[in-house]
């Protein structure tokens, strides 16, 4: 018996490990970014942010965003701007890549952003969320 509770407890350990890894992102492994701006239904543009400042700016503006897990999200009209970041764990492996869409709200000057694989949401308030529109949309 006290050997299957060493055995569960060490088990126990890797999971959480694993699960912590997984899904806690480490912002300075952010080395990338790919853009799309989207105007209606259709692609405007498409950039690929890689200057480290912007990079940098980036992360503190990730950094502070607060995520309400497992939502559901249904919005009016299509995202503004598709995000894809690219996380560089291991130089030999490859980048691990997150997906975000977001959509600039003009009447409060705010943005949300939705992880559609985590089904994660948060608001980005009106300073944040123009820095981070000057940086993804006008860049």
């Amino acid at each position: 018996m006290k050997r299957k509770l060493v055995i569960l407890s060490i088990f126990t350990i890797f999971f959480i490990i694993f699960i912590y890894k997984e899904f806690n992102l480490n912002l300075n492994q952010l080395t990338r970014v790919d853009v799309q701006v989207f105007s209606g239904e259709s692609s405007e543009s498409e950039t690929i942010i890689i200057e480290e400042e912007t990079i940098k700016a980036l992360r503190e503006i990730f950094r502070k965003i607060d995520w309400e897990q497992n939502v559901e999200v249904e919005m009016s009209r299509k995202e503004d701007v598709k995000a894809t970041l690219f996380f560089t764990d291991d130089r030999n492996m490859p980048d691990r890549l997150y997906e975000y869409l977001l959509w600039f709200h003009q009447d409060n000057e705010s943005a949300s952003i939705f992880d559609r694989e985590k089904n994660a949401f948060a608001t980005i308030e009106k300073e944040e969320a123009q820095k981070l529109k000057n940086i993804l949309v006008k860049n």
